[in-house]
């Protein structure tokens, strides 16, 4: 180009589209939304994990129980679930370590064995339940739960064991859309607005056993152990650094917020449906409750949503259970490996989808399954999240990333809640047994 060219071009008058000022700032847009998409996944993965079978199921009463009494309460555990979540996937980037490494490195053997005791057991319950949630979606539909589980046990299995985790990941961000079932619910069921902000700011409790068990159990179903765990490893596994830390943040708050969003249109649907009717009895209840708002298509709606979330969290939980047990062990865990290089891992997650698959195709009640399980949950994670919040504590273990005096006392207060939560449950069902409650 001339020299003449080059002052013409200087000095010609800058449109938006030709402005070089402009044009940075489009491609550093475009660049930060393709470095997101990149890193993003295990937290929205682990959030969305949450809202599984057991989690729809435990929502859904919430709203047929107490309409929507427990919304504001469902905001408290949003704020939990964000700083939880967050202190997670921050051990995972700045240590280059799951959580299960992090313990067995930072407690002695025996508080490192009752971390892992808490989490197998409570992801047993889970495993079960996630693939009787899959035969329920399909009895819905009038398929026998004989004919559906074996071949989603193969598939998910298959899925794991003979992918890398980036395409692991990529389906399960995609198993993620079924979600939206829910919102869509919500908005056809023409709820009373007017309650629902109310509800959502100004706290509403009830003194029954029954409000606090359900209570306990959405902290369970949202805050479950196994998110954590999976949080970290999952950021380990695909690498990620110190410096991608603001991106995982980002990848899970949003997960944590968008996870709670579809938590709170579950209750919202069924309590503008047949909120103050009591517990739900079964997955058909459930979905004929938004019959009158979603036509003859509300079995359908409500089976692809717990058919999405159930087969999401039928990997995941598995899955968390596997990379906590090998980082505690100290061997190969990698979804990215083969069976012959990560025994124990792989070993692990085909014995929970086995054990899992089996005990779900008995006759069992699927809604007080769900819900127990969730109970459990409810019980565990105070442990957990003391593990967590002495890690994130730890100025030796992660330098200046390690929480600071304000974030410290809120993270205490969360976990001080949910086991205060969780010992009035205790103490109620013991009071119980002794004729007492």
């Amino acid at each position: 180009m001339s020299r003449d060219a080059d002052t013409t071009a200087a000095t010609a008058p800058a449109t938006d589209a030709g402005h070089p000022a402009a044009g940075a700032r489009r491609r550093r847009g475009i660049g930060r939304l393709a470095a997101i998409a990149a890193i993003a996944g295990p937290g929205l993965i682990a959030a969305n994990a949450g809202n599984d079978a057991a989690g729809i199921a435990t929502y859904a009463s919430a709203g047929s129980q107490f309409t929507y009494g427990t919304l504001f309460f469902m905001v408290l555990v949003t704020i939990a679930l964000v700083m939880v979540q967050e202190m997670a996937v921050r051990l995972g980037a700045h240590t280059g370590k799951g959580l299960g490494a992090l313990i067995r490195e930072q407690f002695s053997l025996r508080l490192t064995a009752l971390a892992m005791a808490c989490l197998l057991l409570a992801n047993t319950g889970l495993v079960v339940s996630e693939f009787a949630g899959i035969g329920a979606a399909f009895t819905l539909l009038g398929v026998p739960k004989w004919a559906v589980i074996p071949p989603a046990a193969v598939l998910l299995w298959s899925l794991v064991l003979f992918g890398s985790y980036r395409w692991a990941e990529r389906i399960f961000l995609v198993m993620s859309l079924a979600f939206f079932a829910y919102p869509i619910a919500m908005i056809l069921g023409h709820p009373d607005w007017g309650k629902v902000g109310r509800h959502l700011i100004v706290p509403h409790v009830e003194p029954s056993k029954a409000f606090i068990l359900l209570a306990v159990a959405l902290i369970g179903t949202t805050v479950s152990p196994y998110m954590q765990f999976y949080a970290a490893a999952g950021v380990v596994d695909r690498g990620a650094k110190p410096q991608d830390y603001r991106l995982i943040r980002a990848d899970a708050i949003i997960g944590a917020i968008f996870a709670c969003i579809i938590s709170l249109t579950i209750i919202i649907a069924t309590a503008a449906a047949i909120g103050g009717t009591g517990p739900l009895d079964s997955a058909a209840q459930a979905a004929r409750a938004l019959e009158p708002v979603a036509g003859h298509e509300a079995e359908l709606l409500f089976a692809f949503g717990l058919l999405g979330a159930s087969a999401l969290a039928g990997a995941v939980v598995p899955l968390s259970a596997s990379y906590a047990i090998g980082e505690a062990a100290g061997v190969e865990r990698s979804v990215s490996r083969r069976f012959r290089d990560a025994p124990l891992f792989l070993g692990l997650f085909t014995a929970q989808v086995i054990l899992g698959a089996t005990v779900a195709m008995t006759p069992i009640d699927v809604i007080k399954l769900l819900i127990g399980t969730q109970v459990l949950q409810g019980l565990i994670s105070p442990i957990v999240l003391i593990y967590l919040l002495v890690l994130t504590n730890r100025r030796a273990l992660l330098g200046t990333a390690a929480n600071g005096p304000r974030y410290r006392i809120a993270a205490t207060t969360v976990v001080v809640g949910v086991a205060a939560m969780s010992t009035i449950l205790l103490a109620q069902t013991l009071l119980g047994w002794f004729g007492l409650g």
